[in-house]
C-alpha cells in the first residue's frame, strides 16, 4: 500500500471469496490500494473483524458486502477510529428473524448432511436478480465461489453470523462519510434495511442501484464502481 493511495479493506459476504470485488480491485486501484479480505477461517463475526483489524494499517477505508457489511460494523464497534470512511453494501445492522434463522439452520444440516452442492442452486434466487439467472458468466462465477468456498467455511460463516450482535447501538456513533448501497431488487437484504441503515448514520448517502440483486458488485460493477468512486473522493 502505497501513501498516495488509500489503503481499502474489502469484506465478501457468504460463499464470496476475492471474486466478488475484482471488478472494485480493478476498477478503483488508480485512487485506492484494495486488500480483499479472507473471512471463510473464523468461527464468529467478531474474530472476522479483528482479523482485518490485524492486516490494515491504522487507518482505512472499509466496505463490507452482506456478511462483509455485519463484519464492517463490528469493526466500527471494535475500532471506530482506525476506519477513515465506510460502505455498507446489500447488508443489516439487525440480526436475523426467526424465520431467516431457521432458513439458515436449515441450510448448515443440508451441507452437514453431504449436501452442500444443493445449497448454491437453492440461494441463487436470493443472490441475484430475477432476470440474471440465466447470465451463464454470472452464475458461474457465482457457483465456483461458492465452490471454492467449500462446505466447511459455508458452516463456519453461516454459525458466525447466527451469532452475529444487533448493531443498532454501533450506528449512532458511526461519525465518517458512510455509504449505503443497495440492489432495487436486492431478496435477501431489502431496500427497507438500508433505508433503516442509512437513517441510523448521520454522515450517510443511500445510494440505491436499478435491476439489480444481493451481489450488486458483480450484478452492476459499474454503477458500483463509480458510487464508490464518489465514495472515495468525498471530501479530498
Amino acid at each position: 500500500m502505497t501513501d498516495e493511495k488509500c489503503p481499502l479493506a474489502l469484506l465478501p459476504g457468504l460463499l464470496c471469496d476475492d471474486a466478488l470485488w475484482q471488478p472494485q480491485v480493478v476498477a478503483l486501484g488508480d485512487i485506492a490500494a484494495p486488500w480483499v479480505a479472507e473471512l471463510t477461517r473464523q468461527d464468529s463475526i467478531a474474530a472476522m473483524a479483528a482479523d482485518v483489524l490485524a492486516r490494515m494499517p491504522e487507518r482505512f477505508a472499509l466496505a463490507g458486502l452482506s456478511m462483509g457489511g455485519y463484519v464492517a460494523l463490528e469493526i466500527m464497534a471494535q475500532a471506530p477510529g482506525r476506519v477513515s470512511r465506510l460502505a455498507l453494501l446489500d447488508t443489516r445492522f439487525q440480526t436475523d428473524s426467526a424465520e431467516e434463522a431457521s432458513r439458515r439452520r436449515g441450510l448448515i444440516e443440508l451441507a452437514e448432511k453431504g449436501q452442500f452442492k444443493g445449497v448454491t442452486p437453492r440461494l441463487l434466487p436470493l443472490f441475484i436478480h430475477s432476470g440474471r439467472l440465466d447470465d451463464a458468466a454470472l452464475t458461474g462465477t457465482v457457483t465456483a465461489m461458492a465452490e471454492r468456498v467449500g462446505k466447511d467455511a459455508f458452516v463456519r460463516q453461516q454459525r458466525a453470523i447466527l451469532g452475529r450482535r444487533d448493531h443498532s447501538a454501533t450506528l449512532v456513533k458511526i461519525r465518517v462519510p458512510t455509504l449505503v448501497l443497495c440492489g432495487r431488487q436486492d431478496a435477501l437484504t431489502p431496500l427497507a434495511d438500508h433505508q433503516a441503515l442509512a437513517a441510523g448514520i448521520a454522515d450517510s448517502r443511500l445510494e440505491v442501484i436499478e435491476d439489480c440483486g444481493h451481489l450488486a458488485t458483480l450484478e452492476r460493477p459499474a454503477e458500483v464502481n463509480a458510487a464508490l468512486r464518489r465514495w472515495l473522493l468525498a471530501g479530498n
